[in-house]
């Protein structure tokens, strides 16, 4: 589903991500840690479609994202992509049901009766059911994530990247939204999770990024993931 190949990225004298080879099977649950600022939040974006690589190649379902024009490219991450950034960020002037319902409107059609049927139904699955009237200040940090959960999953996506997903959550609301990501993936979301929560690498196959490379998170001082980590 998610393939990489001698993917780098620099930022100034800094190498994040250094000729990386990875892949990400159909259906499969990968865990991403490593320091603040070591290109976890790259890597996401880079094999999502957000930040253009200096060199190498991302595929999504066998797509070459970066040889796609920018509409083409636009397209893709509406159709086969569930973004969770490390905030909610959802739209303070909109209720919750019209935040779930953006990605549609991004897609260049209103949203119908079915699709305000299905973000009810996403609502639900969250634990933010009966909510969909209330706006982003009136909730709580937990409930905003769920809801962003709730609008990355509205088209669908196959594929769904999330960072730092918890990251300013209680120990309780933490542990729920990390079951409700195993949910997620056992109806068969491909999911690709950067996290500091060292608590859930045993959720998938776990990796470290260091010094611009992956390796595996229990062998983190052994030889870069390339081949080896195909099996994922």
């Amino acid at each position: 589903m998610i393939r990489i190949e001698a993917l780098s990225k620099r930022y100034k004298d800094a190498t994040v991500l250094d000729g990386l080879d990875w892949r990400v099977e159909n259906g499969g649950f990968a865990v991403i840690t490593g320091r603040s600022g070591g290109g976890k939040t790259t890597l996401l974006s880079a094999m999502g479609g957000l930040t253009r690589p200096d060199e190498g190649r991302a595929f999504i379902d066998g797509l070459d994202i970066w040889k796609l024009s920018e509409p083409e490219l636009a397209s893709l991450r509406n159709r086969k992509l569930g973004f969770i950034f490390q905030f909610p960020s959802l739209m303070p002037s909109l209720n919750m049901l019209d935040n779930i319902l953006l990605p549609i409107a991004f897609s260049g059609r209103s949203p119908n009766l079915e699709d305000r049927k299905f973000a009810l139904s996403l609502l639900d699955m969250v634990g933010v059911g009966g909510k969909e009237e209330l706006y982003p200040f009136q909730l709580s940090g937990g409930q905003q994530r769920r809801a962003a959960i709730a609008r990355a999953m509205i088209n669908s996506p196959p594929v769904l990247l999330a960072d730092e997903p918890t990251g300013d959550l209680d120990e309780k609301t933490e542990s729920e939204i990390m079951r409700l990501f195993q949910d997620i993936n056992r109806q068969g979301t491909t999911i690709v999770m950067a996290t500091h929560a060292l608590d859930y690498v045993d959720l998938g196959k776990a990796y470290t990024l260091k010094g611009g490379r992956l390796i595996p998170y229990e062998g983190a001082e052994v030889a870069p993931a390339g081949a080896a980590s195909r099996g994922q």
